[in-house]
């Protein structure tokens, strides 16, 4: 008896200690709130565990933190890295989500993009489900910015900055690769050519573009009116492109189709042979895949540069 006496004010003592420690905020858990791209603050009590990602872009930076064990579901176009398809799908095609799946997912946060509208980000807020919408970035500055609020609000933040540096010592590369370039090919990059005498591509100023630049090339689609647009086969033929890029042999368009287009085999690309398929993944979506799309699109526009 005296020895359960004696215990069990040391019992009683430990479960205080234990209970005080457990209650005690780590830095790791501190209150994370962070203005979105729909300009609303976004609070979290602490950095998100249970994670959904309602964009290709959004899962692949969030792969690429590290935080393959925090995502618990994504959209069904999510397909890259391979092991992604092991996740709940929450659909998506069409965009139509199904909010309810969500729901049962019970995420700490979802991650949306501009593919999301402000409707859709409202009924999951009714849900009680925290959302941020993460905004599409036009430039490598704004890629690297994504990647450290999504560090933040998932706790990856030094992740996130180190493979910043690596994305940026990577871009660097490709510029000192080019530089001793003494010309700036034009560049048609080819989007969807259903009617191949009005094709689509990508204007000025969109990321394309940018990358396109950033590779040692000229758009041919830079005086369009829109950032995606179609460009008439007679104001192509005055472009006279030196390589046509094929975004969309993702969907079966091969070189031989594009050489077999009536008017096509005037132009220079096609009389040289400099028709390649390019797996438009790489810079369709805004995630650190895009220096995947730069160090790709500068091998094909400067080949020369990286045969040394």
């Amino acid at each position: 008896m005296k020895k359960i006496a004696l215990i069990a004010p040391l019992l009683l003592t430990l479960t205080i200690l234990i209970s005080a420690c457990s209650s005690i905020v780590s830095p790791g858990t501190k209150p994370i709130s962070l203005t979105d791209g729909m300009d609303r603050e976004v609070k979290l009590s602490a950095p998100a565990q249970r994670i959904v990602s309602l964009a290709p872009s959004n899962t692949e930076i969030l792969f690429a933190l590290g935080a393959a064990d925090q995502v618990v579901g994504r959209d069904e176009f999510s397909n890259y890295p391979t092991e992604v398809t092991s996740i709940a799908s929450i659909g998506g095609s069409m965009g139509n989500y199904n909010f309810e799946n969500i729901a049962a997912l019970k995420p700490d946060l979802v991650l949306a993009s501009s593919l999301n509208t402000p409707e859709q980000v409202k009924s999951l807020e009714e849900l009680g489900i925290t959302v941020y919408l993460l905004p599409n970035p036009v430039g490598l500055d704004g890629l690297y910015k994504n990647l450290g609020t999504v560090g933040t609000l998932i706790g990856k933040t030094s992740q996130a900055d180190n493979l910043t540096e690596d994305l940026k010592s990577r871009v660097s590369a490709v510029e000192d690769k080019i530089s001793a370039a003494d010309n700036k090919p034009v560049v048609f990059y080819e989007l969807d050519a259903s009617d191949a005498a009005q094709p689509w591509t990508s204007g000025p100023g969109t990321f394309l573009s940018n990358l396109i630049g950033l590779a040692g090339g000229m758009n041919a689609g830079d005086e369009l009116s829109a950032d995606f647009a179609q460009i008439s086969l007679e104001t192509l033929l005055v472009k006279n492109p030196d390589l046509i890029i094929l975004g969309d042999s993702n969907y079966g368009v091969d070189i031989q189709q594009v050489t077999s287009r009536p008017g096509w085999e005037t132009l220079g690309a096609v009389k040289s042979s400099r028709v390649y398929p390019f797996n438009d993944d790489l810079v369709s979506r805004p995630g650190p895949r895009l220096v995947d799309g730069l160090e790709a699109l500068a091998q094909l526009i400067h080949p020369e540069a990286f045969d040394q």
